[in-house]
């Protein structure tokens, strides 16, 4: 239902992270602290070029948020993202980031009114990633997710990042659903609505 609470998403969220893959929390690096202008010029550096993600880095910088400590994979990103539609009551908080691991480092999100549209076409959820520890960077679309239940998330595929300390930022748009009564105007019985993020949901995390 689309007001469904963020809290229990999460906790659903993390039960799809072992349901789906496999994946639980890899041993923490020696880094637990920030530096946040070293990771804002990494995401900077990463985003260079693309202006989809240079916009969304600068859009996260002027919204004043900042971040000082490191997670590990399976816990949300330290700033959450906002959008146009929030978590479905008008625009706000919308969802997090969230880093996956074990079977292979992902990104993912969740977040939002109801669940994820298993059809994605007309969004495109990205997100950002500079790993400060070894240079490496990328951008990277998020567009893995079931049509089932239990998978509250949608990810990236499997990114060779390195070790070490990764910064991100998820930005973009993302297509939700939520059942309603079948009518002419919802023949397949759900509501569709589009999120587009305004300020991305930014995450440093021990790889």
């Amino acid at each position: 239902m689309r007001r469904t609470r963020f809290t229990r998403r999460f906790a659903v969220a993390l039960a799809t992270v072992a349901a789906l893959a496999g994946f639980a929390s890899t041993p923490a690096s020696a880094e637990t602290s920030l530096d946040w202008d070293a990771a804002v010029a990494g995401l900077r550096t990463a985003a260079a070029g693309n202006p989809a993600a240079e916009q969304a880095v600068g859009r996260l910088i002027a919204s004043g948020q900042r971040a000082d400590e490191v997670a590990l994979p399976a816990q949300p990103f330290q700033i959450p993202a906002q959008s146009d539609i929030g978590r479905g009551t008008g625009p706000g908080v919308y969802g997090s980031g969230i880093a996956l691991g074990l079977d292979g480092f992902r990104f993912g999100f969740f977040g939002g009114p109801g669940t994820i549209s298993p059809n994605q076409a007309g969004a495109k959820l990205e997100v950002v990633w500079f790993n400060i520890s070894n240079g490496r960077s990328g951008t990277n679309i998020l567009s893995e997710h079931q049509d089932i239940p239990v998978d509250t998330t949608i990810r990236t595929g499997v990114l060779d990042t390195g070790p070490g300390l990764i910064v991100a930022a998820v930005y973009g748009s993302l297509w939700h659903r939520w059942s309603v009564p079948v009518s002419d105007a919802h023949p397949d019985g759900y509501q569709y609505q589009l999120g587009t993020i305004s300020v991305p949901s930014f995450g440093a995390v021990s790889n």
